[in-house]
């Protein structure tokens, strides 16, 4: 509970600060120039989809609620910015690397993988033990969304 508390509140930050602009952040208008000049187009959809990916995505771990789900937003969004920014920056985050979004992307999926415990929402549902088959579902499901939307 104490990761999926501090790990997801804080995502949950992360995307309230791209969207919303609180928590020191710079906001849905800023963010969406950020994401057109790195090829997301249009930069306002792009900027909502990872915001809301990191925003909701934190919220579900936090809560232990829709936890695989959950997992596999934040695993996706982590690829992109893998992939689009921190990625021919190596693997420390001292160089601008991927250290940071490798942490994140194992964090979810290690919660998606060990089940969200005791104190969660999901355990009134089958998915809430989690094990095998939640883990390679948000992963799959991470992959997936990070492939599409890569390749638009």
């Amino acid at each position: 509970m104490l990761i999926r508390l501090t790990f997801g509140l804080l995502m949950a930050g992360h995307g309230a600060q791209k969207l919303f602009g609180i928590f020191g952040g710079k906001g849905l208008a800023e963010t969406a120039k950020g994401f057109a000049a790195l090829g997301y187009q249009p930069g306002k959809l792009f900027a909502v989809i990872g915001g809301l990916s990191e925003f909701l995505g934190g919220l579900g771990l936090a809560l232990g609620l829709l936890t695989p789900l959950a997992a596999a937003a934040l695993i996706g969004v982590m690829v992109n910015a893998m992939v689009s920014v921190t990625g021919a920056h190596g693997l420390w985050e001292t160089n601008g690397g991927v250290e940071y979004g490798v942490c994140i992307a194992v964090v979810a999926l290690g919660v998606a993988a060990t089940g969200p415990g005791r104190l969660a929402v999901d355990r009134c549902f089958r998915w809430g033990t989690g094990g095998w088959p939640q883990a390679v579902f948000a992963l799959g499901l991470g992959g997936i969304a990070a492939a599409i939307t890569l390749s638009l």
